[in-house]
């Protein structure tokens, strides 16, 4: 038990929330509220501006603002006194860090990130935003503020109104065009986006900071697929190369981190979020079928055997994220000294992993603000090929290999008794979603049943746990409550997870569900006169703006991703209506997209499965068959991403679906069936025979 001394000697409101993230202020000074009527309420009735401050649990440098100025007395008092003080998980509450930071981009020529500091009237309306602030800074800030809030609050309310009339400017959009996204610009936007990678390094070319850019290379390796373009697959293969050669995958175990804060993919802020695990992974799967590259298929199921032991709950759904602090500390759970491997590895073998992970006495990693720990650092990465390695040592690839192999666990044995970083155990439903559908996809390209059985525990467990009465989804769940209407994200990230499910299963339960739950989805997000879906329900809480997103942020718009959902049911399903519905988010983001590069992605990738003429797989016979089991891993064998396949163990009837229907065995022998519009080429029964039709463009 601790002593009265180690008590906290405060807490706040939010000792009463979920979210992880607020949990982690519920000690500190500051009076703070959850974003919702009792903080509102209080602003009014107290005439205070709002104090808004977002951010999420593996945020490094929200733990910095915290410590440094939330845990201050002096600042706390300054808060609370001249402020109504809100915090909100962005991760829970998206609809209001997308208002949010549309207008700190907007205040800030561009600029924004986590913590996002935005100070409010008590009508919600935006007046100043920023993002980190030092304690000096923010004691500044919070000064001048509450002076002019008594003295010039006529300045601040007219600022408030050009914010609010900028917003809803913002959420109305632009008039959707005409025509649908045309091949040419899917295809000069692939290739601009191409020229922007830097040809050494991979990754758009930057100074500093470094994303893995998943969706622009999801539509490099589409168009490449369409065209052959060789330039379009260069840029790829250099980008997944680089990344698994650096310091932002964790060699030991697997996983991606969230981005590099250098040009070498070297430093990374080490926080592992669930959703880069799951784009990450389905790029390098989708490379590894293009080109052969047991690599990239190796990375991909790392990162799928790090999830399951890592992010996955025992009940089945996966956690959110993992941080980057440890003890305070950014990076220390991860980092290595040479006298460290010595004492788990040994001489000979540590002077072999220490070269091979470039892990030196003086250290490869600088840090400028005194957040890592003291003395020589070393980031695991590859400078050198395994072959010249290997080469340089007189051993064969297959010893190298076996010696990685065992260094591996003893030194992942040594890591785990360091303090781990803190784990942000909420599941939401949109990142499970987009989980579900990669290790779905993985389950059937890596020819591994454990992934597709982890991806459908997690659809039964949200499936189960996080819809209403009626069926719709909630967004998130922690310690036994659901909560929180969902997002049209979360209905569209779901629906693909469950379309891929049913891919790797045939089990018509997935089908059905993403069925419903699309059709739930065009009742309560849908905009039927301006086209498009909404990202909050109809029936959802009013913020100052309701808005429709198109553009690609850290993950795929939910709008592009329920169009290809929408193309897929449509052919599946023979739902004709659902059609013109996908043609209207082509037409919105039309009218945006024409000279933005890298911002409308997935969508663009959508608008090939439009354009492209999609594959339309039917595979009969009885699923235990060796025969059947071979036609279906044939399927898989080759990059074709648009396609959808199903799946009938005998001779389909009537009221089959119309792409089953009629289809038969052949000669009493397991056949596929490759359709377009319903109309298909003469049955084949043996994999190689559907490999070729199916590379056929």
């Amino acid at each position: 038990m601790p002593t009265t001394t180690d008590q906290p000697r405060h807490t706040n409101r939010l000792i009463h929330a979920t979210s992880p993230y607020l949990l982690q202020h519920a000690q500190n000074p500051v009076d703070w509220y959850e974003w919702g009527r009792e903080a509102f309420d209080k602003a009014v009735n107290e005439d205070k501006p709002i104090f808004l401050s977002i951010g999420y649990a593996a945020c490094h440098w929200c733990h910095v603002m915290e410590h440094e100025s939330f845990e201050n007395e002096e600042v706390a008092a300054l808060m609370n006194a001249h402020f109504v003080n809100v915090k909100v998980d962005r991760e829970e509450r998206p609809d209001v860090d997308a208002v949010y930071m549309q207008i700190t981009l907007a205040m800030n020529r561009g600029h924004g990130g986590w913590p996002m500091t935005v100070l409010l009237t008590p009508q919600r309306k935006p007046f100043f935003s920023g993002t980190y602030f030092t304690p000096e800074q923010l004691m500044g800030l919070l000064t001048n503020v509450a002076e002019a809030w008594k003295e010039k609050r006529e300045l601040i309310d007219e600022d408030a109104g050009r914010a609010q009339a900028y917003l809803s400017e913002w959420s109305a959009g632009v008039r959707p065009s005409d025509r649908i996204l045309p091949v040419e610009l899917i295809d000069r936007l692939a290739t601009t986006s191409a020229q922007y990678f830097d040809v050494d390094r991979g990754g758009y070319r930057s100074d500093g900071n470094k994303f893995p850019p998943s969706m622009a290379m999801e539509l490099m390796l589409r168009v490449h697929r369409r065209t052959g373009d060789a330039a379009l697959l260069r840029p790829v293969e250099v980008t997944l190369d680089r990344m698994a050669d650096g310091g932002i995958y964790d060699h030991l175990g697997g996983g991606i981190c969230r981005y590099s804060t250098d040009p070498d993919w070297l430093v990374p802020h080490f926080e592992k979020m669930l959703y880069d695990q799951a784009l990450v992974s389905s790029i390098y799967l989708d490379a590894y079928q293009t080109t052969g590259n047991a690599r990239y298929a190796q990375v991909a199921a790392d990162i799928f055997d790090y999830v399951l032991a890592d992010l996955q709950s025992p009940e089945g759904g996966f956690y959110s994220t993992r941080d980057a602090d440890s003890e305070g500390l950014e990076g220390a759970y991860y980092i290595w000294r040479v006298d460290q491997v010595k004492e788990v590895l040994g001489e000979a073998d540590a002077a072999l992993f220490c070269e091979f992970y470039d892990v030196t006495e003086k250290g490869n990693w600088f840090e400028p603000r005194g957040h890592a720990p003291a003395g020589p650092k070393n980031i695991l990465r590859i400078l050198n090929p395994k072959a010249d390695f290997a080469e340089k040592h007189r051993m064969s690839l297959s010893e190298l290999d076996a010696k990685l192999a065992a260094w591996r666990p003893k030194m992942l044995a040594a890591r785990s008794q360091r303090v781990a970083p803190a784990l942000d155990d909420k599941v939401l439903t949109g990142w499970n979603g987009l989980m579900i559908a990669s290790l779905a996809k993985g389950g059937r390209v890596l020819d591994q049943p454990k992934y597709t059985e982890a991806a459908a525990r997690a659809a039964r467990f949200v499936l189960d746990k996080l819809r209403t009465g009626d069926g719709r989804l909630l967004r998130t769940h922690r310690a036994g409550q659901s909560r929180l209407t969902g997002y049209i994200d979360d209905y569209a990230f779901l629906i693909e997870g469950l379309l891929n499910l049913y891919e790797a299963t045939f089990d018509a339960r997935w089908l059905d569900a993403a069925a419903a739950l699309s059709d739930l989805a065009i009742k309560h997000y849908y905009d039927a006169s301006g086209g498009g879906f909404y990202f909050t329900a109809h029936d959802a809480e009013a913020l100052i703006v309701r808005n429709r997103d198109y553009r690609d942020s850290a993950i795929p718009s939910g709008n592009a991703v329920q169009a290809s959902n929408l193309l897929r049911l449509a052919i599946m399903l023979d739902r004709k209506d659902l059609r013109p519905i996908a043609e209207s988010i082509f037409k919105a983001c039309d009218a945006r997209a024409a000279d933005v590069v890298g911002t409308f992605d997935r969508a663009l990738s959508a608008a090939d499965l439009f354009h492209d003429s999609c594959k339309e797989i039917a595979i009969i016979g009885p699923g235990d068959a060796e025969a059947t089991r071979a036609l279906i891993r044939a399927v898989y064998r080759r990059y074709v991403p648009n396609k959808v396949v199903m799946f009938s163990p005998e001779a389909a009837g009537d009221d089959a679906p119309p792409l089953l229907r009629g289809k038969k065995l052949i000669d009493g022998k397991p056949a596929a069936y490759v359709c377009s519009g319903y109309v298909c080429k003469a049955p084949v029964t043996d994999p190689d025979s559907l490999v070729k039709l199916l590379e056929a463009k």
